[in-house]
């Protein structure tokens, strides 16, 4: 055994204990070809920095998924691994070396990538750390990126197989375009943010000089790709208009008016100006007209040669410049300023343009009909909270085809190649024989598109011979936050049943968003982010575990506090004392646990043994419902009322006494108890679980594989269970009158119980030992008929009543010499209030409220003063 210091010091107990762990190989699978696999593949953060309090609630609910298991016998694998996240690590990428003053295209694409591979070492290392100070028992040697060999190959293998089937496709689409880091994002790569705006009223005039139309827009810097004006079919108003053409002002143009069921006869107008290169719904009205698709715009958001003088302007620029000469040439009607939602790139913040675009796209439909289809039978996937369920079926039942090629350097190249003499496309899984011939496309795969492949393509995939593959797939769960589900989740589910024919994984654990003690999101900009790590050096690992997993229910949003967390430190502390009580009061030669001869307990531990018996079925049933918030409740209740605050007090007695046999049974059953609660709260605390169980007499290299606590049936004890809870309440009772008058636990009291039924007292009787060891009597007095005392405190409980003399609580002439000062008080101000109420030149000249303010004050002290003398009347009887 070893001797633990007198308090929790979370520092001591965590360093190097990760080492020994990795040492002794105990995060791999077990290899046991007979035990059940669960497997879990960790949600991949990005190797863009550091990870943040999301990861820490998404990792700590997979570790104690995972020890749990592990303990319950399963062959479990916990697989490590990071996304290369494109968009996200290129723009950091990026942004460091504009601090430099150095631009990729400076680079050039190959030195730009290998400068990428540095920025991911960096972060990956970093990231690593940070899994083991959060205590996370990954198998390392199974280490994913998804930018590796295989997953490189799972990638090419999944689009070549898409493209021949006819699900992928190229070709020219209005898509999201961001022209700070010059590529497409998906619509979920879109945050929309109310923007002042304005609607500028401009005069479109007819070609044949008979007069103009008045047109609003947002946008008048695309005006330049305007190919018709168009009008709701059937409106009387500009009947006679369709067919005419109007001059596109300031650039000479004629353009078409036609009639097309996208507009909206009741908003603005009526007339709405068709611009297919750079509106999404126009570009759909130009398909059913045939019309030209004009691009204004560069990449980078500045105008092209189509917008003739402003060729060169920034989009916003040009818009300033176009407005003013609008106005000087008599086309503008007004500007009206309005607020409207824009949408913005995720990454990098700027106002998202749409564009015209040739890009690489995925036909939805067919594979999202197979993911509704899949969820109305027997292998769906398990929503927890069943809610969410619904998030992924709207998203599926309206989802729009996905945009997969981005123009960056750091991905997924597309595997495309173009002759270059004949122009001929080839696709497949790698380059062309004669590859000088050939140049491939310069395209990177979006994030997503290797991500969704993440539970299958780790594993193996697609050599589906793999062993690992074999194994473990489908997964058995995926911990994430709701806010991932259309982004993530919906992605692996559809490519999981389109490419291996079931489910990815069984469960979906989802826990909701972090937020601040005022309920705020965190972010940069409020400066009200935590990092996690400085959290645990403050207050350990299994603190902040044990936050995280009590913080609330599934799916549900919890907010950070350092109250929250020296509570959990609080928590762990009371273990650890226990603990330390424990292994302190053990005999030298105390052997490990060992589950006790019940013919032996007294109430005390058959009560004990029922409620550990209750707490380690509950926590079962509740881990496996993954109500990790209700288990934590229900670990925390035993160990710290029932065990704590009960069983060692109680305990004590045998443990101070002189009966041998007596204390070592007591011994035995604290060894059994602790042991069984180091083991149940483990997978949420590894590090301090494992210091103490090792501490005390054990079997083993390592908790981590010992056995979880399972119930017993020869413990369950239902009326031990009421008769302790009969003698707590009394004993609770007499505490809390002790408490009322101020009479120390030292003091010997007079105590006087009347019970309700001879059962009642038999229990009080048979413990007669534990009654007047917590309860301290100087005379006790159990009874089914008692005469109460004149002058007592009482307090009542279920089958019983109990009384306390006063006289045994306070000094009567010390207490009716301090009601007799109070008695001379309150005769004095009732003296006073009554002569001041019997002066006529008060009662007249004073406001009537202040008049019965005082009259209120008179009978007050009045009250008061006829009370006092009743007390003191009683004190004096019962001396």
């Amino acid at each position: 055994m070893t001797e633990l210091a007198p308090k929790y010091n979370p520092q001591e107990v965590e360093a190097g204990r990760y080492q020994e762990w990795l040492d002794e190989d105990l995060f791999k699978p077990s290899g046991d070809k007979k035990a059940k696999p669960y497997s879990i593949v960790i949600p991949p953060p990005n190797v863009t920095g550091k990870l943040h309090l999301g990861h820490a609630w998404d990792t700590a609910i997979q570790d104690t998924l995972i020890r749990y298991k592990r303990m319950q016998g399963y062959d479990t694998l916990y697989l490590p691994g990071m996304d290369h996240a494109g968009i996200a690590t290129q723009a950091k990428v990026e942004a460091r070396l504009r601090e430099q003053g150095v631009s990729r295209y400076d680079l050039g694409r190959e030195k730009f990538v290998e400068k990428v591979w540095e920025w991911k070492d960096e972060y990956a290392n970093i990231i690593k750390s940070q899994w083991q100070k959060l205590g996370l028992s990954l198998d390392y040697s199974r280490e994913r990126f998804t930018l590796d060999k295989g997953l490189s190959k799972a990638v090419r293998r999944v689009f070549v197989q898409l493209y021949n089937e006819g699900l992928i496709y190229r070709g020219e689409y209005i898509i999201n375009w961001d022209p700070k880091l010059r590529t497409a994002l998906s619509d979920i790569e879109v945050v929309h943010q109310d923007d002042q705006g304005a609607f500028y009223h401009i005069n479109y005039p007819l070609a044949d000089g008979s007069g103009s139309v008045e047109i609003a827009t947002t946008r008048p810097e695309t005006m330049f790709g305007d190919t018709a004006v168009a009008v709701a079919p059937g409106d009387e108003r500009y009947k006679d208009l369709v067919g005419k053409k109007l001059i596109l002002p300031l650039v000479g143009r004629e353009i078409p008016i036609i009639e097309d069921q996208h507009v909206d006869p009741e908003f603005g107008t009526g007339l709405v100006k068709i611009t297919p290169a750079h509106d999404p719904n126009d570009f759909e009205v130009g398909n059913r007209h045939d019309l030209p698709r004009i691009n204004v715009m560069n990449d980078d958001g500045t105008m092209n040669d189509k917008a003739g003088k402003y060729a060169g302007m920034d989009r916003f620029d040009c818009r300033k410049q176009l407005v003013e000469d609008l106005k000087a040439e008599g086309y503008l009607i007004k500007v009206e300023p309005i607020v409207h939602s824009v949408g913005h790139s995720e990454r990098s913040g700027v106002q998202v343009e749409p564009r015209l675009s040739t890009q690489w796209f995925v036909k939805m439909k067919p594979l999202a009909d197979k993911v509704l289809e899949n969820q109305k039978g027997e292998g769906r996937v398990n929503f927890v909270p069943d809610r969410f369920e619904g998030t992924l079926e709207r998203w599926m039942e309206n989802v729009h085809d996905w945009v997969i090629s981005r123009q960056l350097w750091w991905g997924h190249r597309i595997p495309a190649w173009y002759n270059k003499q004949t122009g001929e496309m080839y696709v497949g899984e790698e380059a062309p024989a004669d590859i000088e011939n050939w140049d491939q496309d310069q395209d990177v795969l979006d994030t997503w598109f290797s991500s969704a492949l993440w539970p299958f393509s780790t594993l193996g995939w697609p050599d589906e011979d793999s062993a690992d593959f074999k194994r473990y797939f489908p997964t058995n769960a995926l911990v994430t936050g709701y806010d991932i589900i259309f982004f993530w989740v919906s992605r692996m589910i559809f490519q999981s049943l389109h490419f291996i024919g079931e489910r990815p994984f069984d469960n979906v654990v989802l826990h909701g968003l972090i937020r601040d003690e005022q309920g705020r999101k965190m972010s940069k900009s409020l400066g009200n982010g935590i990092d996690p790590m400085d959290v645990i050096d403050k207050y350990g690992a299994d603190a902040l575990r044990w936050f995280l997993l009590n913080g609330t229910a599934p799916g549900q949003d919890t907010r950070f506090s350092y109250t929250k967390m020296d509570a959990a430190w609080n928590f762990i502390n009371k273990l650890w004392n226990a603990s330390r009580f424990v292994i302190m009061n053990l005999p030298e030669d105390a052997k490990p646990a060992q589950k006790p001869d019940i013919s032996k307990f007294d109430l005390a531990d058959a009560w004990i043994f029922d409620r550990l018996n209750h707490t380690v079925k509950e926590t079962n049933r509740l881990f496996d419902e993954f109500q990790f918030g209700e288990a934590g409740r229900e670990m925390y209740n035993f160990i710290w009322n029932d065990f704590c605050d009960w069983y060692i007090e109680i305990s004590k007695v045998a443990l101070y006494g002189d009966d041998a046999e007596l204390k070592a049974r007591k011994q035995a059953n604290l060894t059994w108890i602790l042991d069984q609660i180091l083991r149940l709260i483990h997978p949420i605390m590894p590090f301090v679980t494992e210091k103490l169980w090792l501490s005390m007499p054990h079997e083993g290299k390592s908790i981590m594989t010992a056995a979880y606590p399972e119930a017993h049936a020869e413990f369950d004890n239902a009326k031990a269970d009421e008769d302790m809870a009969f003698l707590i309440e009394i004993i609770k009772a007499v505490r809390t009158i002790r408490m009322e008058v101020n009479a120390p636990m030292s003091s010997a009291i007079d105590i006087l119980i009347q019970l309700d039924d001879e059962k009642n007292e038999a229990i009080l009787r048979d413990n007669m030992e534990y009654v007047e060891n917590f309860l301290h009597p100087k005379k006790l007095e159990i009874s089914g008929k008692i005469k109460a005392p004149k002058l007592a405190k009482t307090a009542v409980i279920a089958g019983a009543q109990i009384f306390v003399p006063l006289s045994e609580l306070v000094d009567l002439d010390e207490e009716i010499a301090k009601m007799g000062k109070e008695e001379a008080r309150l005769e004095a101000e009732v003296d006073r209030a009554s002569k001041k109420l019997a002066n006529k030149g008060f009662v007249g000249h004073a406001p009537a409220a202040v008049v019965e303010k005082e009259k209120g004050k008179l009978a007050e002290y009045e009250n008061q003063l006829a009370g006092v003398r009743d007390r003191i009347k009683e004190l004096k009887e019962s001396r």
